[in-house]
C-alpha cells in the first residue's frame, strides 16, 4: 500500500497546484509555455516562481522520501542538446508540452488536449516498441 501513497500524494498536488494556478493568475500549468514566458512574457515573476518551486519540489521531496537523485545520462552532450531542441520544436509546434495538454487540456475537457495527449502517447509507445527492436529486448 506504501507504494501508491507517494504517486497519488503527487498526482493530487499536481492537480491542486494547476486549479490554484488558474484560478489565481488565470494561467494553464503548462511547462513549455511558463518556461518560455519567463524569457519572452511581460510576467516573468510567477513564471520564475513556478519553476523555483518545480526545482525545490523535487529537491525536497527527494529528501523527504529518501529516494537518491537519478545518476546523469550517459548520452554524449550533443545528443541531449539535439533531443532538447527537438521537443522544444514539437511542444510550439503542438501548441503546448504534455502537461498543459494532458494535466490541464484534459481537466478544462478541450478537444484539442485530447488529441495532442492521445498523439503524445501513440508516439511513446510507438518509440518504446522500436527501441525495443532496435536494442534487441523482448517484453
Amino acid at each position: 500500500m506504501n507504494q501508491y501513497i507517494a504517486p497519488l500524494a503527487g498526482g493530487l498536488l499536481l492537480g491542486l497546484s494547476a486549479i490554484w494556478l488558474l484560478i489565481s493568475v488565470g494561467r494553464v500549468a503548462g511547462i513549455s509555455g511558463i518556461v518560455w514566458g519567463s524569457i519572452t512574457g511581460p510576467d516573468r515573476n510567477w513564471r520564475w516562481l513556478f519553476i523555483a518551486g518545480l526545482l525545490l519540489g523535487g529537491a525536497v521531496t527527494h529528501m523527504v522520501i529518501g529516494q537518491s537523485i537519478p545518476s546523469p545520462s550517459g548520452a554524449p552532450l550533443w545528443l541531449l542538446a539535439i533531443s532538447g531542441m527537438l521537443v522544444g520544436i514539437g511542444t510550439r509546434m503542438g501548441g503546448g508540452c504534455t502537461s498543459g495538454h494532458g494535466v490541464c487540456g484534459l481537466g478544462r475537457r478541450s478537444p484539442r488536449s485530447l488529441v495532442a495527449t492521445l498523439t503524445f502517447m501513440a508516439f511513446g509507445v510507438i518509440t518504446v516498441f522500436v527501441l525495443q527492436l532496435i536494442n534487441g529486448v523482448s517484453s
